[in-house]
């Protein structure tokens, strides 16, 4: 990424490389990967240095755009991000009764998805069972229940969650072998 100055000012913020006129002058897009940064600065081009300090994860949190600044005395161009607001954490609902779904539903809503495509390939068993009276398994039964169990826990614990940065680190693995999360992992059933 670059900035496109113009008296020391930034016009122009370049992603990618483009031709360009400046001065009159026109510029192939092929100078970004054949000058080096002093020929570039020299027609008012300068590489941007972004600083991610603000930046947090967009599953949790709504950052602001990018702003952009040249420092005139170390020829640097930075851009950065303002201050993340975090996503509602709980269900909102406006005036007119619209109900916008927060973090932790969405959550619960993910495991027990994910709990139910576990269940899913033994299911037919369970149908089976209750229309023709076929038993299904025990150790079948014992990892379903297994798996409604640890899904239960799951959404316990998101729910007990108590703002935006509680429910991130409950998805955060540690450096275990194998590496574990405080959230756990839903049991499969074979």
């Amino acid at each position: 990424m670059w900035a496109r100055l113009e008296s020391n000012t930034i016009v122009e913020i370049l992603t990618r490389p483009k031709a360009l006129n400046i001065g009159g002058t026109q510029y192939p897009s092929n100078i970004f990967s054949m000058w080096s940064n002093s020929e570039l600065a020299s027609i008012g081009i300068v590489p941007v240095t972004i600083d991610s300090t603000n930046l947090k994860d967009k599953e949790y949190y709504i950052n602001t755009n990018q702003s952009f600044a040249y420092d005139t005395e170390t020829g640097v161009a930075t851009g950065s991000y303002g201050t993340a607001t975090a996503k509602a954490i709980a269900d909102v609902t406006d005036d007119d009764g619209n109900v916008t779904r927060g973090l932790k539903y969405n959550h619960k809503q993910s495991i027990n998805a994910q709990a139910a495509v576990n269940l899913q390939a033994t299911d037919w068993m369970v149908i089976r069972e209750q229309e023709g009276g076929t038993a299904v398994p025990s150790d079948t039964t014992t990892q379903r229940a297994a798996v409604r169990t640890k899904a239960n826990a799951m959404c316990t614990q998101i729910d007990g969650a108590a703002d935006v940065d509680a429910l991130a680190a409950l998805y955060v693995y540690n450096d275990a072998t194998p590496p574990v999360r405080p959230l756990g992992e839903l049991p499969t059933v074979d």
